[in-house]
């Protein structure tokens, strides 16, 4: 997969908009989707994350969940 796709991708999935959020998850297969969000889990719970990270990933979950 091409890195610029993939760092652009992260940016909006990490981006605290939930609208950029919500759009940028539906446009990733189910496969992508379910690594995304199980990545997006870790970051918002496991230890060892930049606390804008954790920031991020909580505030994408949120957007996902609504």
């Amino acid at each position: 997969m091409d890195q610029h796709f993939l760092e652009d991708t992260w940016d909006k999935l990490l981006s605290r908009d939930a609208s950029v959020i919500r759009l940028t998850f539906a446009s990733l297969d189910k496969a992508s989707q379910t690594e995304v969000y199980e990545h997006l889990q870790k970051m918002s719970a496991e230890p060892g994350w930049h606390p804008e990270q954790v920031k991020s990933a909580l505030a994408a979950l949120r957007a996902l969940e609504e």
